[in-house]
């Protein structure tokens, strides 16, 4: 048994091909939500369109904390299972919700299920892969994931113009969750064992506190925390925004969907080459500047309604996603001993995940308030000033240990 993207490789073909599935589960409301919440339910506020993504972030972003710590207790494979368990109700609820409660409830249902198999995919493939390729692993992850999240939300966005918004668009869903499921049971091997082999050659000084120092002390994990949560706020921001904006501007479901879906796709293809560029390149640049181009990307947005323009914007969005998301958790790897790994980056993508609850209610609150052009802006504004965070706190990666 030996670590390496090269000697572990049909196990980590298959985590690729299973997170696609996770994030099928996302893009299957991408696109379509205000829509289905002004067509079904009747709601026009929105921050009250915007609760099932609040939801959906405080439940995944626990979900990821306990998923950290319960890892190496349980097992990876036993959690991503148990993840899949939760899939199953999702569709159907959506297809038959009375109530928006009920819309609500099946975004719980998606946020432990986006926590539990999400991350368990994330650390069986770093478990795998050893330090050589930790970036490229991840890279290619995050790309099947945000991929298959662009994907499915052009095919929910074109089903629902085509046959209505619902409940053809939720039949996509019942398929992910079963075959994911299935696969998952019958296919994937626990990776615990490897990490013991790592461990004999790291000499990665441990963390008193995992969670405290993941969130505060230590300025590499601390300084990649913050942009994560920033990243993922912005990101809650667009699902839900994005979508009444062009609503607003009398678009339809079909052309919504291509928009809506340009923005994961790139950020997902982009993974392919920004994962590895984070193990040959430096973190931190990396970190800066995908901030900075998101920040700028967002602050553009209300100042057009060209659908070419608008894809552009949302093209320059992924690619400030995609030099940042697999550069997170390379980065997190590489500061932790890999006995605590799998706990800080439960830690990382619990206040990564609470970015998606921030934004969202913070959007919410100021496009009611003040318009929705006004609360992109500020948004965007955070997001930059994020940027500036990472140029000024965070050491180079020789120095990832400083506090």
């Amino acid at each position: 048994m030996d670590l390496g993207l090269k000697q572990n490789w049909k196990q980590f073909s298959l985590l690729v091909l299973i997170n696609a599935f996770v994030g099928g589960m996302v893009g299957l409301e991408r696109s379509i939500f205000p829509q289905y919440a002004q067509e079904i339910f009747g709601i026009e506020s929105n921050t009250a369109i915007l609760s099932f993504i609040t939801a959906f972030g405080i439940t995944k972003a626990v979900t990821n904390l306990m998923t950290g710590r319960f890892a190496n207790r349980f097992g990876r494979k036993n959690l991503l299972v148990t993840g899949w368990l939760f899939a199953l109700p999702i569709p159907f609820v959506l297809m038959y919700a009375p109530s928006w409660d009920w819309v609500i409830i099946a975004n719980i249902l998606l946020g432990i299920n986006q926590g539990l198999t999400w991350s368990s995919t994330v650390v069986m493939k770093i478990d795998l892969v050893g330090e050589k390729d930790r970036g490229l692993a991840m890279g290619l992850n995050e790309f099947s994931g945000y991929l298959a999240v662009g994907v499915i939300a052009f095919l929910s966005g074109y089903v629902a113009n085509t046959y209505g918004i619902t409940p053809y668009p939720f039949y996509i869903g019942i398929a992910i969750s079963i075959i994911g499921l299935l696969m998952s049971y019958l296919f994937i091997k626990d990776t615990r064992s490897f990490v013991a082999i790592e461990e004999n050659s790291n000499n990665t000084t441990p963390l008193k506190n995992v969670f405290l120092e993941t969130t505060f002390r230590n300025k590499t994990l601390s300084s990649v925390t913050q942009a994560g949560l920033v990243n993922n706020l912005n990101d809650g921001m667009i699902w839900g925004l994005l979508p009444i904006i062009l609503l607003q501007a009398d678009y339809d479901s079909q052309s919504i969907g291509i928009i809506t879906a340009v923005y994961p796709t790139v950020w997902g293809i982009g993974q392919l080459f920004t994962g590895k560029m984070s193990d040959v390149y430096s973190k931190k640049a990396l970190l800066f500047w995908g901030m900075f181009l998101q920040g700028i990307a967002i602050l553009i947005f209300p100042f057009t309604e060209d659908f070419i323009f608008m894809v552009t914007i949302a093209f320059l969005l992924g690619v400030g996603t995609a030099l940042v998301y697999p550069t997170f958790l390379s980065a997190i790897a590489t500061a932790t001993n890999p006995t605590q790994r799998a706990e800080s980056i439960g830690a990382f993508r619990f206040w990564r995940d609470s970015g998606y609850a921030i934004g969202a209610v913070l959007s919410g609150i100021i496009a009611d308030l003040l318009g929705v052009s006004f609360a992109i802006s500020m948004i965007g504004m955070i997001t930059l000033f994020s940027a500036v965070v990472i140029k000024v706190r965070m050491p180079e990666y020789e120095e990832s240990n400083s506090y």
